[in-house]
């Protein structure tokens, strides 16, 4: 059978094929071939208009992402909707604060300096949703980061594929994007029930507890769409919270939480109508269990030392610092144990504002912005040790990206633990 040609078979506007021929400029139609070559890929038969995008392209991982942000601005790039960019590999407002070479410095700066002449909005947070101007419900947007795109289509009820590195961009430049997956209505029908109304309804909602049912939706559910029910009264940081470990236990990249997400005020709407492929009874012993998976530490004794605490993956909001600074000053870190926060431009702002930037690092913690722990070498605890956090995702990706074992715990367990320099749990918690 011979192979199928998406530049013969994706149907294209006139303005597409302007790009394609390179009456835009060279930077439009590489993107527009590559955007058409992944239409291909992902089996859509035309492309669709977008009103905005965010790009993970920016982050440094190696060369190649380099040489393709050289290759689109010395091709002239330039965005065609407003774009906003994910974490680069540097905290530009506290150089201080990288601890890589100078090699992967220069690299990383050299990356982020590519996008922000390519005219994307230099917010260098993977939580743009809480930060600038958000897509409204229904609107088609080219999202990558994974938390991002499970906020953007189950909170706001915007509409977006999961994209990652090099297509983002292309999507951002022509303004285009396969017309497949999410951006679709037929595609967005929940197909798993994930049923919590058992549970008591303190537990719900808790902070603490949000990780953890997103960690086992992920797992449960791989890339279905999972619906979630007797989570009302989940506020939108633990939904975020929820969200980033959905996507990063499986692949999920919408979910209905029933009487949230805009599209789900009710079961039937969230199912579309249809029935559930599978209907799953959540207990609080299912939750527990979940929360120790989390956990990656030999042991979980009281005599546990902590080397590090991390937290803001996604990035820290001024909720959540204010919901730290009382629990930090009553309990700040010891000298033994790296304390630190990563956020965005916003929160700092709002920090700093109130004073509470400078109370934060007289009391031992470090803010960072722009980056991420588990993405850029942040760390100055030498790897091997064991990092705690409250972030779902920071405790699925730490042990890989930076050698530490995890101890996952909820805020106030965190803020407990770095001031004794041992792990202090919850008995009601950890029974």
């Amino acid at each position: 059978m011979a192979a199928v040609n998406p530049f013969e078979t994706v149907e294209l506007t006139d303005l597409d094929r302007a790009m394609l021929s390179g009456d835009h400029g060279e930077a439009a139609a590489v993107a527009m071939r590559i955007l058409v070559a992944m239409s291909g890929v992902y089996g859509a038969d035309r492309l669709l208009d977008i009103e905005g995008a965010h790009i993970d392209g920016c982050l440094y991982h190696g060369d190649s992402g380099v040489d393709f942000a050289e290759l689109l601005v010395a091709g002239g790039a330039r965005v065609r909707v407003p774009t906003t960019l994910n974490v680069g590999g540097l905290d530009l407002l506290h150089p201080e604060e990288f601890a890589g070479t100078a090699e992967r410095r220069a690299k990383a700066l050299r990356l982020m300096e590519c996008y922000e002449e390519m005219g994307c909005r230099t917010i260098w947070t993977c939580a743009p949703y809480q930060t600038t101007p958000r897509p409204s419900f229904g609107q088609q947007v080219a999202w990558a980061e994974s938390n991002a795109i499970v906020f953007a289509n189950s909170v706001l009820g915007a509409r977006t594929h999961r994209y990652g590195d090099f297509i983002d961009i292309c999507a951002a430049i022509t303004g285009r994007a396969p017309a497949v997956g999410l951006h679709l209505e037929e595609n967005r029908r929940g197909q798993v029930v994930f049923d919590f109304r058992s549970l008591p309804r303190s537990l719900r909602s808790a902070s603490w507890l949000l990780p953890a049912i997103g960690y086992l939706v992920g797992e449960r559910c791989a890339n279905r769409v999972p619906v979630l029910l007797g989570l009302e009264n989940a506020h939108e940081d633990g939904l975020k919270a929820l969200g980033a470990a959905a996507a990063s236990s499986g692949a999920v990249a919408l979910f209905h939480a029933v009487g949230i997400t805009p599209e789900a005020p009710t079961l039937e709407a969230a199912l579309g109508g249809g029935e559930a492929e599978e209907w799953i009874e959540v207990t609080a012993a299912d939750l527990r269990a979940g929360l120790r998976r989390l956990s990656t530490a030999a042991s979980g004794g009281k005599d546990l030392r902590i080397d590090v605490v991390a937290l803001g993956s996604p990035h820290f909001s001024p909720r959540e610092f204010a919901e730290l600074l009382p629990m930090i000053c009553c309990r700040p870190p010891a000298a033994s144990v790296e304390f630190v926060v990563c956020t965005n431009r916003v929160s700092l702002d709002f920090l700093e504002r109130g004073g509470d930037l400078d109370r934060l690092r007289d009391l031992g913690v470090r803010v960072v912005v722009d980056t991420c722990v588990v993405v850029a070498p942040i760390l100055r605890t030498p790897s091997g040790g064991v990092l705690m956090t409250n972030s779902g995702k920071f405790a699925h990706y730490a042990p890989g990206n930076v050698g530490f074992d995890v101890v996952f715990g909820s805020l106030s367990e965190c803020v407990q633990s770095a001031h004794a320099g041992h792990l202090r749990r919850d008995p009601e918690l950890w029974p």
